[in-house]
């Protein structure tokens, strides 16, 4: 769930102009073509799906590194982006077990590359890189695992949309009717009532994909709809909460009316991984 509409502005102009006085256009437009894209690389190839999955994640990960720069942070960007981009490749031809390797080496391969710029600042940058890798592709290994299965495209609509309409649930409920803070001092801009409209527009359309898209039961989309609503939102909030502490309103401004691209994975990356348990778990492979 995204945040609410600025001080001042009537529910009317919230719509209008989007938060933050964003161009809303332009944000839709870019959110359609974003969709679109993913959409298009699913029905090609899989793999065609897992490259962009990676250059996302890469993208993040440049964007994390100069935010982090501004609080004197290093990241050690170049092991990070290698070794991650590894567990993605590892975790879909191989298993769990070969991104878990990955990474373990990828951790050594951080500390080994940050030796060589002397002690001072070593344990922030390698906690930088280390937080990074866990943040961006460890999340990013289980969508990889939700594509490796038979009716894995189908697997990643249900996990995207879900998250999708709780953003758009949230920001529409928000917009209209937001009055209640639901983190005045860390995210202002998020209310219960956005939150509320999150879980309508979450468990809708979790039921839907769920029974029609994967052949489920119509409680399991409900449970990836709640899912979907509540990490999502704590994905958002953990994200503002690192901005807040870096001082930075965005974290780039690769995407007109949107910011940078994490401000777009911050909800996806923490849904990812609940939503693979569930599908997994619950719904069998069609």
């Amino acid at each position: 769930m995204k945040s609410e509409s600025p001080a001042g502005e009537t529910p009317a102009e919230a719509v209008k102009t989007g938060r933050a006085g964003r161009n809303l256009p332009a944000s839709i437009a870019v959110g359609v073509g974003l969709v679109a894209m993913v959409v298009l690389s699913l029905v090609l190839v899989k793999e065609v799906f897992i490259g962009v999955v990676a250059v996302a994640l890469g993208i993040g990960l440049f964007e994390l590194a100069r935010a982090f720069s501004t609080a004197r942070i290093h990241l050690p960007v170049l092991p990070v982006v290698t070794g991650g981009t590894i567990m993605l490749v590892g975790a879909y031809v191989g298993s769990m077990e070969t991104a878990a390797v990955a990474m373990a080496l990828t951790v050594i391969a951080t500390m080994v590359w940050r030796l060589m710029e002397g002690a001072e600042g070593f344990v922030r940058d390698v906690s930088a890189g280390i937080f990074s890798l866990g943040y961006l592709y460890l999340m990013g290994t289980f969508v990889v695992l939700m594509l490796k299965e038979d009716d894995g495209p189908w697997r990643i609509v249900a996990f995207i949309v879900a998250t999708i309409a709780s953003d758009i649930g949230g920001y529409i409920a928000g917009a209209l009717f937001g009055k209640h803070p639901m983190a005045p001092t860390n995210s202002p801009k998020q209310s219960w009532e956005g939150f509320t409209g999150s879980l309508i527009f979450g468990i809708a359309t979790g039921i839907l994909t769920v029974t029609y898209a994967l052949d489920g039961d119509w409680w399991v989309g409900i449970l990836l709809g709640v899912a979907g609503v509540v990490f999502g939102t704590l994905g958002d909030l953990s994200e503002s909460l690192i901005k807040r502490d870096l001082g930075i309103k965005d974290m780039g401004d690769l995407l007109p009316g949107h910011g940078g691209l994490m401000d777009r994975l911050d909800s996806l990356i923490a849904v990812a991984p609940i939503s693979w348990l569930i599908l997994f778990t619950l719904v069998p492979v069609s």
